[in-house]
C-alpha cells in the first residue's frame, strides 16, 4: 500500500521539483496551491483546471489533511467555540469571538500544552503534539466562514490564544501567519494577528531576530518571582529576569509595544507590593496591561480579586503612565474563555 504524503506539508518548489521529475508542467503547481491555500478545497476532484491525468495522479500519491467539526457551542454573548477533529483524531478547540466593531477568531497551537499554568484548564491537558501549519490556518478558514454565515461580516483579527504555547511550536505557527498574511493565502495584515504567550525568553528572542510583523502578548500575571513561580512553575526556569531581558530586546528589534495580561486572584497576587512590582516590570519596556476577568475552572484556589482592587491596579499603573484596561470575558457560559479550553467534549 502507497503510504501518501500530506501536500500541505509541501512548499511550492518542492512541489515543482516532484511535478518536473513526473513529466508535469511546473506551473500546475501554482494552480494547485491556489486550491490548496487560497480556495482551501480539500478534495483534488474540486481543481477543475487540472488535467484528469494530473488529478489521477495527486489523488494516487498525496492526501489532504483537513479538520473536521466535532462539536459547536454558541454562547448567550454571541461567541461559538469549535471542538475541532484532527485527521488522526485528536480534537482541539477555537473560538469565534464577535463584538461590535471586530470578529476575531482565537485558534488554537498544540494539542494540550507545554507549560503547566495552575489556573489554566488546558494546562491540565498532556501535551500530546503540536498543531502543523495547516491545522493551524484551517482554524482560521473555518471561522472566517463562520462569520460571515452567522454575522456577515468579515474575520478581522486573529489571536493565538487558544490551546498550547505558540512559541513551543513556533516553526509551524510562523508557517501559519506567513501563509494567513499572504496574497496566495488569506491576505490578512500580520498587524491583525496577536501571539500570546506564558514566556519562554529564547524564543522570545529568536522572533525578534526573525523580525516578524505580528503583535506579541505575554501571560504575566505576577511581576514577583515568588508569586509567579507558585502559579506558573515553569518560571523558576525562565523567570522574569530573562523574561524582562528578552521583552527589552524585543522591543529594540521591532519597536512594537508588549501587552501584559493579567489576572488578578484573591489572595494571590492582590496586594499592593504586587501592584508596585508590576509598574515597576512594565517601566523596563514599552508596555500596557490588560486586566483580565478570571475564567473559573473550579479550582478553589483561584478566586477573582473584587473591583477594588482591579481598580487599584488601574490608578497604580494609569498614575504611572502606563495604559491599562480591564477586558471583560466572552464566552465563560461555554467555557470559551480565556484558560477554559479543555477539551470538555
Amino acid at each position: 500500500m502507497i503510504s501518501k504524503k500530506d501536500i500541505r506539508s509541501l512548499n511550492e518548489q518542492e512541489f515543482k521539483d516532484i511535478l518536473i521529475l513526473n513529466s508535469f508542467k511546473p506551473f500546475r503547481a501554482n494552480q494547485i496551491f491556489h486550491w490548496l491555500w487560497k480556495k482551501s478545497v480539500y478534495s483534488f476532484y474540486e481543481m477543475t483546471n487540472l488535467p484528469d491525468r494530473l488529478i489521477e495522479f495527486l489523488d494516487k500519491n498525496f492526501i489532504i489533511n483537513n479538520i473536521k467539526i466535532h462539536k459547536t457551542q454558541k454562547s448567550t454573548d454571541g461567541t461559538i467555540k469549535y471542538a475541532i477533529e484532527l485527521h488522526d483524531g485528536f480534537i482541539v478547540e477555537c473560538v469565534l469571538i464577535p463584538t461590535k466593531n471586530r470578529i476575531t477568531a482565537c485558534v488554537s497551537s498544540q494539542v494540550g500544552c507545554s507549560l503547566n499554568c495552575k489556573f489554566c484548564a488546558t494546562a491540565r491537558l498532556k501535551r500530546m503534539r503540536n498543531l502543523k501549519a495547516d491545522e493551524i490556518y484551517d482554524q482560521v478558514v473555518l471561522i472566517s466562514k463562520q462569520a460571515r454565515e452567522f454575522f456577515n461580516k468579515p474575520l478581522t483579527n486573529i489571536v493565538f490564544m487558544g490551546m498550547g504555547e505558540p512559541l513551543m511550536n513556533y516553526k509551524n505557527v510562523v508557517k501559519s501567519i506567513d501563509k494567513i498574511s499572504s496574497k496566495s493565502g488569506l491576505g490578512m495584515s500580520p498587524k491583525r494577528i496577536v501571539v500570546s504567550t506564558s514566556g519562554v525568553p529564547k524564543m522570545i528572542r529568536k522572533i525578534a531576530d526573525d523580525n516578524v510583523k505580528f503583535k506579541l502578548a505575554v501571560s504575566l500575571h505576577s511581576a514577583v518571582n515568588e508569586v509567579r513561580t507558585s502559579i506558573m512553575p515553569f518560571n523558576e526556569k525562565m523567570n522574569l529576569d530573562e523574561l524582562s531581558e528578552s521583552l527589552q530586546y524585543w522591543y529594540t528589534k521591532t519597536k512594537n509595544i508588549i501587552t501584559f495580561e493579567y489576572v488578578v486572584w484573591k489572595g494571590v497576587n492582590d496586594k499592593i507590593e504586587d501592584i508596585k512590582a508590576l509598574v515597576k516590570f512594565c517601566k523596563k519596556v514599552p508596555s500596557k496591561v490588560n486586566l483580565i476577568q478570571y475564567n473559573s475552572i473550579d479550582d478553589p484556589n483561584f478566586v477573582q480579586a473584587p473591583k477594588s482592587i482591579l481598580d487599584n491596579y488601574i490608578q497604580l499603573l494609569e498614575s504611572n503612565k502606563i495604559k491599562a484596561t480591564i477586558r471583560k470575558s466572552r464566552g465563560q457560559d461555554i467555557d470559551a474563555a480565556c484558560g477554559q479550553l479543555a477539551n470538555k467534549s
